[in-house]
């Protein structure tokens, strides 16, 4: 018999999983697997387990948010094991679901791994950490780690909207030099995302056309201070078009990126704080995981 290893989350979004555990134990146990089920219960622990116990297993699944997804490829990774891994959506925004289609109802979210095949996924290395989506920086990335769990599972999504809000008189440039294999980027910018994902943070969609999460390439989207209203115009008529050749936006791939910036200043890291670097390099994984969908 096929064994899995199931990661829970109870704490991510509405809790819907807690309501539908029976189900969709169910469905795993049907299409051959025998489970073994654990439930976090603080953060660290989703790593910790896949870490531990990915090598004993056929497959890996976790039941969170985004935050839940990246601590479960971050302890298959560093297990060094080959195995398959499966996603239930079950938190707030799910960014990483929704660029990849993911259904949202966690049943069949749980039919979708046992019944998929393997599709093999980039994943982003920042530093010693790893990201499966984005690594962002600036206005509004804030509002995914400081909004708290209570608020995040009574509003949802409408938290970050409302987090960002607040965040608006704290608007300001930060000041980043990136380089790339093929060209230096400096300059002041209100908000900087590097990212392998069409959707950041719930607010900012990026053209599905232009982002291919096994490429092997990262999208970077730095947007700076407009100087007046008609380039605040221009910048959100390019955001909301997905058209960005505008003067307010810089948009290129790259596999590769050597960040220096003030170590001051805060990252985010698929929805979680990360401290700052005065130096610091971004890589593409090439197809470091097999997700089941």
């Amino acid at each position: 018999m096929k064994k899995m290893l199931f990661i829970v989350n109870p704490c991510a979004g509405m809790r819907r999983v807690n309501r539908y555990m029976v189900e969709i134990l169910d469905i795993f146990n049907r299409a051959g697997y025998e489970v073994v089920t654990y439930i976090t219960a603080k953060s660290g622990d989703c790593a910790q387990i896949a870490r531990e116990r990915a090598a004993q297993v056929d497959l890996v699944v976790c039941a969170g948010g985004d935050g839940t997804f990246n601590e479960m490829i971050t302890g298959v990774l560093d297990s060094g094991a080959q195995v398959a891994v499966g996603y239930i959506p079950s938190g707030s925004t799910n960014d990483f679901a929704s660029s990849l289609h993911l259904p949202t109802n966690v049943i069949k979210a749980a039919k979708a791994i046992v019944e998929g095949t393997p599709h093999p996924l980039d994943v982003g290395r920042f530093g010693n950490r790893y990201f499966s989506y984005v690594a962002s920086f600036g206005a509004f990335t804030r509002a995914s780690y400081a909004t708290p769990q209570s608020i995040k599972n009574a509003l949802g999504h409408m938290a970050y909207l409302l987090e960002g809000i607040q965040e608006l008189s704290q608007l300001k440039n930060v000041h980043v030099c990136i380089e790339t294999e093929s060209q230096r980027i400096e300059g002041d910018y209100l908000f900087g995302a590097v990212s392998n994902s069409t959707s950041v943070g719930g607010i900012l969609t990026l053209d599905p056309k232009q982002v291919d999460m096994s490429d092997g390439m990262f999208e970077l989207l730095l947007v700076r201070m407009p100087k007046d209203l008609g380039e605040l115009r221009e910048c959100i008529v390019a955001l909301q078009k997905q058209k960005y050749n505008c003067s307010v936006i810089t948009f290129v791939t790259a596999s590769k990126l050597k960040i220096a910036a003030d170590p001051k200043m805060v990252w985010t890291l698929d929805g979680e704080r990360e401290d700052g670097h005065a130096q610091v390099t971004a890589e593409n994984l090439h197809h470091a995981i097999r997700l089941m969908k």
